[in-house]
């Protein structure tokens, strides 16, 4: 069963963990997991998470995990477990940062996707390979900026979006396995994680 963990931090936790940036908090979240993957790269982490910005002075990161976290060094976190029953909805209003991007055909390059309505298009192109169709009058790019951070004396350059909308599911298996490994690219730095609420 997977554990949807919020994770809350003052200003003064963040300063103790060094997280300044998109990789310290990639650090900072596998940190909270016995690593059971080991060096098997295909295989997923079993974790996902988003950073949920600073309410009432507090940072927030959502997680949502296949295991139990260790006590922070800092930080408290908030555990519940999701049941099954939770997925089992026919529709579902939804929130996601994504990494959206294409291969381009000439350099087989992977470039990201530029524009708000270039977003809308490849969002709803890969929704039935996700286990979903989403309706595109009701699909909202609430947000998009581009992130870059060093990473082992390199720089690493990640286009996000935030998407808001409602989606219905079309294969339950393929939904399912979506929500609990996540979509798109970049999931080890805060995308695809899949927030749902089943839709009345």
């Amino acid at each position: 069963m997977r554990r949807l963990i919020r994770y809350l931090l003052s200003p003064s936790d963040r300063r103790a963990l060094r997280w300044t940036d998109s990789y310290s908090l990639h650090r900072i979240v596998y940190d909270l997991f016995e690593n059971v993957r080991g060096n098997d790269k295909q295989s997923g982490s079993g974790i996902l998470f988003v950073d949920k910005g600073v309410k009432q002075g507090m940072s927030r990161v959502l997680i949502l995990s296949d295991r139990d976290p260790r006590t922070p060094r800092r930080g408290t976190l908030e555990t519940l477990l999701l049941p099954e029953s939770y997925l089992s909805a026919p529709a579902y209003s939804f929130e996601v940062v994504v990494n959206p991007t294409r291969r381009d055909n000439r350099s087989g390059r992977i470039i990201p996707v530029c524009g708000p309505e270039a977003i809308k298009d490849w969002f709803c192109a890969h929704g039935p390979a996700w286990g979903f169709s989403v309706r595109r009058d009701m699909l909202q790019v609430a947000e998009t900026h581009v992130d870059r951070f060093d990473k082992k004396g390199m720089t690493a350059t990640i286009a996000r979006a935030r998407l808001t909308g409602r989606l219905e599911v079309t294969d339950h298996g393929a939904f399912v396995k979506s929500v609990c490994q996540g979509i798109g690219r970049a999931r080890a730095f805060g995308c695809g994680l899949l927030q749902v609420v089943p839709a009345l």
